[in-house]
């Protein structure tokens, strides 16, 4: 296998691949790649989060932490009517979000950033994560932990996390950091929690 997809640069070959999938009821067209994650197809992860996620009462853009090539970020900004920023430190990634949104009539930015370091004090209505549990854990806490600091009063941090991929202290360091937690959904081992900034 070559370089896994947390990585600015994927050395890997390029092998684009483009397919059509259906999220909340419209279906888009996506090209993903080799280095990217999830190559052929949406994750069962991203599909579970973009089916639960819940339009934000409060105003503000959408945040999209560790974005890949953008189908959370995308159909949930096309969902919602609101813009969304897409984040990732993978550049093959960020060039296939910005590829996807324009296929997909989706008007998105993209920025490269580790976690939050290029989003500066923005704070946001809503931030979606499928973290990059390959990167570790100190760098999936990271994005839990300071999601907080970058959510407007009233936005909630959606996260997908597997089980047997550290979902239960996962949750622990959100209801440390936020005070509650919800379970949204729980489904062959992956758990969509959400948490609201207080």
């Amino acid at each position: 296998m070559g370089d896994h997809y947390y990585t600015n640069d994927p050395s890997s070959k390029s092998a684009p691949e483009t397919w059509s999938y259906e999220l909340r009821g419209k279906t888009y067209r996506f090209t993903s790649d080799r280095g990217v994650f999830s190559k052929g197809s949406v994750d069962f992860g991203s599909r579970l989060l973009i089916e639960s996620f819940e339009v934000p009462h409060v105003s503000g853009r959408i945040l999209d932490v560790g974005c890949g090539y953008g189908p959370m970020g995308i159909s949930l900004a096309d969902a919602s009517g609101r813009e969304a920023l897409l984040v990732d430190v993978n550049e093959r990634a960020l060039v296939l979000s910005e590829q996807n949104a324009t296929q997909n009539g989706v008007t998105i930015e993209t920025r490269m950033s580790h976690a939050y370091d290029a989003v500066g004090d923005e704070r946001f209505a809503a931030i979606v994560t499928n973290p990059p549990i390959r990167a570790g854990k100190q760098v999936v806490h990271t994005i839990l932990r300071d999601a907080h600091d970058h959510l407007v009063v009233g936005g909630a941090l959606y996260v997908v996390i597997q089980k047997k991929q550290g979902a239960p202290s996962a949750k622990k360091l959100l209801e440390d950091v936020f005070g509650h937690v919800e379970t949204l959904v729980k489904e062959k081992g992956y758990f969509i929690f959400r948490a609201i900034r207080s």
